[in-house]
């Protein structure tokens, strides 16, 4: 690193998005006994997926980033893991066909428990309470016991974090990620009416795997087709959790984060002096960062420099959100900051957060031309400038959700109030995170097929 670097060094620097827990001792207490925890992943699937994604970054690779808004403590339950992973690796595979590339698999999930709020407080009906700031800080009620810090709460996310992986790790490696058996579900999805024209897609992918079944590419436990690697990643937003579970991997002597495989650095939160910057500075996770219309050409240099002073590919993601019809502009500008300093980074594209209006019907929600807009736009822009688009980040579920209007069922403003169950974000459902699988897969066939005809 570019200076000597404690785990602690984050709370000399100014603090922004954290809660002001009223309770010291009791904070502490938590704290040390996280501390004597096992960590939740290890030094060596770390460096893992930093070689995966430093494939993404060079092409040989494709990003597939996606999971809850903010995990739930009474939403959590071995289905809802199972769902979300399920569409996951649906997506994958439609990926893999349009990329002609392995897929990254990452999730929001098994640690994406704090949010960052736009503004500290809510008021409603006359009454000024502190912001939910997701389960893992403080409750959704509206009760001032309920906006309460609670530092215990910290001991939950974690156990509920060690569930949800020891669940994720039997679902990739026991056969329930059996490639034949993914694409039989989206099989399904593409015979409905409204999806016949991703149905020629599908029947491609189909034919692809009769051959490789007739050629004698097996499907048992122990191959490649139904054995996958799957990572987990979230927002390091809560430093004190962070700096309780982070460790020295005993075989390198370097610093991990054990929270997740993967964290990263919100748009919000990404201060080039601040406590969020300096904390992931120094673990050797890869480290996403959000990038809004407000990110400068000069904090993204010395954010890069701060961040990959070793200009390692695969340490860096940048995760570009800008929203529907923002895209032009600013993604050009930081892509040309990024030629300009000769940095290797991933470029991803998060299409959610950019494209987050208020319907008529008073719910918050995401319309699905406009997530679809900015992915288009996003692949149009690297097209230009010669440059990777690397993968793609969403706030989905396999949750049969209505909180997300448009999609092949049609979800409209009337529709949200049916089973509208998010706490903070509206998320995709099932349905339209596969149908957006579907048609980024038909922007990378087309980028591949450009590339092999200029060749």
């Amino acid at each position: 690193m570019t200076r000597v670097w404690n785990k602690s060094d984050w709370r000399a620097k100014p603090r922004v998005q954290m809660p002001d827990y009223p309770d010291r001792d009791k904070l502490e207490a938590v704290e040390a006994r996280l501390s004597k925890y096992p960590p939740l992943v290890f030094a060596g699937e770390s460096r893992r997926l930093r070689a995966e994604l430093a494939k993404v970054a060079r092409g040989e690779a494709f990003l597939l980033q996606g999971g809850d808004c903010a995990e739930s403590f009474a939403e959590f339950s071995a289905d809802s893991i199972r769902e979300t992973f399920k569409v996951m690796l649906q997506m994958a595979v439609v990926l893999t066909y349009g990329a002609k590339v392995p897929v990254v698999k990452v999730g929001r999930m098994a640690g994406q428990f704090a949010k960052p709020r736009s503004a500290p407080t809510e008021t409603v009906g006359g009454v000024e309470l502190p912001s939910y700031r997701g389960d893992i800080i403080n409750e959704l009620e509206f009760t001032p016991e309920s906006r309460m810090p609670d530092p215990e709460k910290m001991l939950r996310a974690y156990t509920q974090a060690a569930a949800s992986l020891n669940l994720l790790r039997a679902f990739s490696t026991g056969g329930f990620a059996d490639i034949h058996r993914v694409h039989s579900w989206t099989t399904g999805f593409a015979e409905t009416d409204k999806a016949e024209r991703y149905r020629e897609l599908s029947n491609r992918i189909s034919s692809a795997l009769d051959f490789m079944t007739a050629a004698g590419v097996s499907s048992d436990r122990m191959s490649t087709m139904s054995v996958v690697d799957f990572y987990t990643s979230h927002e390091a937003l809560l430093l004190e959790y962070e700096e309780a579970l982070t460790r020295v991997d005993s075989t390198t002597g370097q610093t991990i984060a054990g929270s997740g495989h993967m964290i990263w650095i919100g748009d919000r939160t990404r201060q080039p002096d601040g406590a969020h910057v300096e904390f992931c500075r120094g673990v050797i996770n890869p480290i996403g960062l959000k990038c809004g219309p407000t990110m400068t050409a000069e904090d993204l240099k010395t954010l890069m420099a701060k961040l990959n002073p070793e200009n390692d590919p695969g340490r860096l993601t940048l995760i570009a959100r800008f929203g529907s019809g923002k895209v032009g502009d600013n993604l050009t500008r930081l892509i040309e900051t990024v030629k300009e300093e000769g940095a290797n980074v991933v470029w991803s594209c998060d299409p959610m957060h950019g494209n987050t209006i208020k319907s008529a019907t008073g719910y918050k929600t995401r319309p699905f031309d406009m997530v679809l807009s900015e992915v288009r736009e996003f692949f149009a822009v690297h097209r230009e400038q010669g440059t990777i688009p690397g993968g793609v980040h969403f706030e989905m579920t396999g949750q049969d959700v209505t909180e997300c209007t448009g999609g092949v069922r049609d979800v409209t403003e009337e529709d949200l109030s049916d089973r509208y169950h998010t706490a903070c974000d509206p998320r995709l459902n099932a349905s339209q995170s596969l149908e957006l699988a579907f048609l980024v897969a038909e922007e990378l066939s087309d980028r591949r097929e450009m590339h092999r005809a200029a060749s």
